[in-house]
């Protein structure tokens, strides 16, 4: 191929640079480590599909937490708490993804390491109160009054600067809007003007503007002005059927963190003094008991009435086995909570001494009064062919061909160390090849990454054999 050194028998130095880019619209986007993971893979009756959704085996995993998901569903799994245990790299981030995803796109998912409760601004009990806070959904609905169509007019008028005798300003602006029962011309203020302008409205987009309040909002671009483009960058929406003055219901999606926060802190004036005192202060703010009951009195309020819904959404605390007995005994309190999200927490811990103690050891480190408020599935580890199938999917996401024999060699080494380590030679080896000039990988570029980077257990023996020659 043009653009590409041939293949030569000399070998390639590993740190060469790589060649120039002969295509301008390389692959740029960030992959993840479970990009590859779209949902659980199960059947309508609920078993597990064969290497579906992303997963590779995980049978008794996947299908037990599918029946989380209808728990959850249905409301019934307040006060509790599923816990996922097994070997590092066994899947128990991915399980935990899964769910959230099975659970749907606009329900809270908070993310967590045990960790990250050690925190020297707030309080342990406050990391974890606000990570619960952040999981629980309010989804407004609010029925008003809107102008909805797509722009085919917007021509600002100009009069002369009152204030001044020179320059002019928008005295107002007319905004024609067309839907499919017909036209209407309005006359705005300016101040509405400026709201469009900062929105980027041009003719051919469909908005809606409050009656009340002025605010305007842009839908997206009319489908009239749609391309044949594979790729876009625009998102295009129908023409609105109604007409152009409606009633309208719209819908609004936070959480009980955001109100929180919110709340907590208070807007100071707009002088130089205020300004500099807002970033003098810390980067947290802890919210205290009291703001929250108000909080949750407005949110009761508005539920009450119709106006609001509560969405309970996820917390996943991943190495929960890093939390101490305070940070569990809190725990307990939480999940008691009314509203509760679902709680997934997650550990490769067995017995150990439970954190914040000197004499009690318990499973996964974890107090026996919490664990016998969890559901707990176990994961279980990888075969050498369940190894090949991951690093296949892994390769597919992430674009890479595997030459002969590529597949069983990683396959072997994580069966021999650990499947992080098979998946972590991957992009390395891709880039060898790229600076060789092929395609795909070859057996070559992973013995090269192999010897350059070795796994935790061989890294392990070679410091405990020098130890000993030493001593």
């Amino acid at each position: 191929m043009s653009g590409r050194p041939s293949t030569s028998s000399t070998p390639v130095a590993h740190n060469a640079l790589p060649p120039p880019s002969t295509t301008s619209a390389s692959r740029s986007s960030r992959i993840a480590p479970h990009s590859h993971i779209k949902g659980l893979g199960l059947n309508p009756e609920g078993y597990a599909n064969v290497d579906s959704a992303g997963f590779i085996g995980q049978t008794n995993a996947r299908e037990a937490c599918g029946v989380v998901v209808d728990l959850v569903k249905s409301r019934k799994f307040s006060g509790r708490a599923l816990l996922l245990v097994g070997a590092p790299g066994t899947g128990k981030t991915a399980l935990a993804l899964a769910i959230s995803q099975e659970l749907g796109t606009k329900v809270p998912f908070c993310p967590m390491v045990g960790s990250e409760v050690y925190s020297t601004e707030v309080k342990k009990t406050e990391v974890l109160a606000e990570a619960f806070r952040r999981a629980i959904g309010l989804r407004i609905k609010e029925t008003k009054e809107v102008y909805e169509g797509e722009v085919t007019e917007l021509t600002p008028t100009e009069a002369e600067n009152p204030l001044s005798g020179y320059g002019k300003t928008v005295s107002h602006v007319i905004v024609g809007l067309k839907t499919v029962k017909g036209t209407k011309q309005l006359r705005l203020d300016p101040s509405i003007y400026e709201s469009i302008l900062k929105e980027k409205i041009t003719v051919g987009d469909v908005i809606y503007i409050e009656a009340n309040t002025g605010a305007v909002k842009r839908v997206g671009r009319s489908d009239a002005y749609a391309s044949s483009y594979d790729l876009e960058s625009e998102t295009y929406v129908p023409l609105p059927k109604a007409d152009v003055h409606k009633r309208k219901e719209l819908v609004q999606d936070v959480t009980l963190g955001d109100l929180d926060a919110a709340n907590a802190r208070p807007q100071g004036g707009q002088d130089i003094m205020s300004v500099m005192g807002s970033l003098m202060k810390s980067g947290r703010t802890e919210v205290t008991e009291k703001l929250r009951k108000e909080v949750n009195k407005v949110v009761k309020g508005y539920v009450d009435q119709g106006v609001a819904e509560v969405v309970p959404g996820v917390v996943f605390i991943d190495e929960v086995h890093m939390l101490d007995i305070e940070c569990f005994t809190y725990l307990n309190a939480l999940l008691e909570s009314p509203m509760a999200p679902t709680v997934i927490l997650a550990t490769n811990r067995g017995n150990s001494l439970v954190r914040g103690t000197t004499d009690i050891v318990a499973p996964h480190g974890i107090p026996i009064d919490l664990l016998d408020r969890c559901l707990i599935v176990k994961t279980d580890s990888y075969t050498t062919a369940d190894v090949a199938k991951v690093v296949q999917v892994r390769a597919n996401v992430e674009g890479l061909k595997l030459g002969t024999g590529v597949l069983d060699k990683l396959a072997g080494e994580g069966d021999r160390s650990s499947l992080r380590y098979a998946l972590q030679l991957l992009t390395p080896a891709s880039i060898l090849a790229t600076i060789a000039g092929r395609e795909q990988i070859e057996l070559e570029d992973i013995n090269e990454m192999g010897s350059l980077f070795i796994d935790a257990k061989t890294s392990a023996s070679s410091i405990t054999t020098s130890e000993t020659y030493l001593s």
